[in-house]
């Protein structure tokens, strides 16, 4: 049975979607700034070319294929290669349109910039 998936922000997400059975659910990091949110995902195995990063209005999806096995007779197997999904309910103040992707090394980075209008700033006092 797959597993319910979380906002960015913790919580559990309305109506949760379920990783498909024959995906993994990859483990991710989520960190928070002033100018956004920065998600690394553990992709193993995967190329730019096999994964797509879709954002529905406020729903992040990852979802990615890997290649097929090796052929032969394993000696030794101790994990499998499967597919990756995993889908995210993105916060209200993240700018979709200035998201950006990076994949290296199996870790793909995500910069989820906040909207101008969301970030912090300092009112000046006007004088008198």
């Amino acid at each position: 049975m797959g597993q319910r998936d979380i906002s960015l922000t913790g919580g559990e997400m309305e109506g949760g979607e379920q990783t498909p059975t024959r995906f993994t659910r990859p483990a991710v990091d989520i960190f928070e700034t002033n100018e956004g949110l920065t998600m690394k995902a553990d992709l193993p195995g995967v190329n730019k070319e096999d994964l797509t990063i879709d954002i529905d209005r406020d729903l992040l999806t990852l979802k990615a294929e890997t290649k097929p096995q090796p052929k032969g007779e394993a000696i030794r197997k101790e994990f499998e290669l499967r597919g990756y999904f995993r889908q995210f309910q993105l916060p209200d103040e993240i700018d979709a349109g200035k998201v950006s992707a990076d994949l290296k090394n199996g870790v793909l980075t995500l910069d989820l910039p906040k909207a101008e209008a969301a970030k912090p700033r300092r009112i000046e006092i006007a004088s008198a």
